[in-house]
């Protein structure tokens, strides 16, 4: 995820700054816990995003009482997903589960815009989940 990718949302520098990290950080954990090879410098960077890039970032600073319940809920969502996954579970329940930092984006969006938008919008956020299902189930068919 990255600015241009978020750019249609019409985000505030910082936002989109603390949603690149954000992102960064929770692909970074899973490729941990699945033993996925990671570049040098994009852990490095997850490292920096993590400790110092998110909690120093004013977007998330000002609204970090609306943001961390929704980040615990993603984290509690990935574990659940990551578990079904590995015992063979529900797989389409599984791939929804997993994308819990598109309820950040969702939030963000109405942070920033207000409920009226984010409706009329949510659909946009929806589109940026670029993993399709098929090709999610076909790794643990392979596997």
């Amino acid at each position: 995820m990255n600015a241009e990718t978020l750019k249609g949302l019409r985000l505030p520098p910082e936002a989109v700054k603390y949603l690149e990290d954000l992102y960064l950080v929770i692909q970074a954990w899973d490729d941990f816990v699945d033993g996925t090879a990671m570049e040098r410098g994009l852990k490095d960077k997850a490292v920096y995003a993590s400790l110092v890039g998110i909690p120093v970032n004013p977007f998330y600073i000002q609204n970090a009482g609306i943001l961390l319940p929704l980040i615990s809920n993603s984290v509690l969502k990935w574990k659940a997903a990551d578990t079904a996954e590995r015992e063979g579970g529900n797989l389409h329940l599984a791939y929804g589960w997993r994308a819990g930092y598109f309820d950040v984006v969702l939030q963000v969006l109405l942070i920033v815009h207000g409920p009226e938008v984010a409706m009329n919008s949510a659909h946009e956020v929806m589109k940026l989940y670029g993993e399709h299902f098929e090709d999610y189930a076909q790794e643990f068919r392979r596997a």
